[in-house]
């Protein structure tokens, strides 16, 4: 995601069996940091990863649980029965409500995690504990460090959300026949391709989302010349656009050098 890319592409063929040239996948690169770090270096990040899955989990439960009661008191109230589209509208804005609470509390835990990681690159120690990592963010950077690249991460979050369970209700209602007794089974295949569909879609707030959480930030891997600075998440929206590099990071296997300025000497070389 952040364009750091040790390992030069290698010459192999697409699915068409045309030669190209293929940047290292998941399992290269697994190698090259056990090499470096051992089997530990694959585990940045982790201590703080496991508190954003622990606490998220709490606080979305939390929500969801306080929305559906809420709800249901006004349903009791009102006494009107709702249609499937008003129903998946309601549902679909109380799990709104829940995720975003959810990554609103555990975005500092989130930009740790990144930090950790992007560590690797200019060798640093700076980020090496939880609770010293909340210390160095809030000395430096205060309160905002903790929330950088948050602007992005709620709207990618909230935008694959509506599109998934929106295409997922048209499919389910429109396309898909009532009465069917493998219906049931459809429509959950249904949620799951367009779930992939809508990632796929908002991949790239993820992106500017992470990058703007290592931006700037004392690190290597967030400054000249491993990354630009930028000035806003729309400005590094802005520039990733403009170099054709929306998707970058976005596969673990099969990746293929994009075309560029940036990989003109590298192609000469391995001439």
């Amino acid at each position: 995601m952040v364009g750091y890319e040790p390992l030069p592409p290698t010459l192999g063929r697409n699915i068409f069996g045309r030669q190209v040239y293929q940047l290292p996948g998941l399992f290269a690169y697994a190698k090259h940091i056990m090499k470096i770090d051992g089997r530990a270096g694959l585990f940045k990040g982790l201590a703080p990863r496991l508190c954003s899955g622990a606490i998220g989990t709490i606080v979305h439960s939390k929500v969801l649980q306080q929305c559906q009661e809420d709800d249901q008191a006004e349903e009791v109230r009102r006494n009107t029965k709702e249609s499937s589209l008003e129903k998946v509208i309601k549902e679909t804005s109380q799990e709104m409500v829940a995720r975003s609470a959810a990554t609103l509390v555990t975005h500092p835990f989130h930009v740790i995690t990144l930090r950790c990681m992007v560590q690797f690159i200019g060798r640093e120690t700076k980020y090496s504990g939880v609770f010293s990592s909340f210390v160095t963010i809030y000395r430096e950077e205060g309160i905002l460090g903790f929330f950088a690249g948050l602007i992005p991460r709620l709207l990618g979050d909230i935008l694959s959300l509506w599109l998934c369970n929106m295409l997922a209700y048209l499919i389910n209602t429109y396309a898909l026949e009532n009465g069917v007794s493998t219906m049931t089974e459809m429509k959950s295949y249904s949620q799951a391709v367009t779930g992939f569909f809508a990632s796929m879609l908002t991949y790239p707030f993820v992106l500017v989302s992470n990058l703007m959480a290592i931006n700037s930030c004392g690190l290597a891997g967030g400054l000249p010349p491993y990354a630009p600075e930028y000035n806003s998440w729309l400005d590094c929206w802005s520039r990733l656009h403009s170099e054709g590099n929306m998707s970058r990071g976005n596969s673990l296997f099969f990746r293929k050098v994009p075309a560029g300025k940036r990989y003109v000497w590298e192609e000469k070389r391995f001439h």
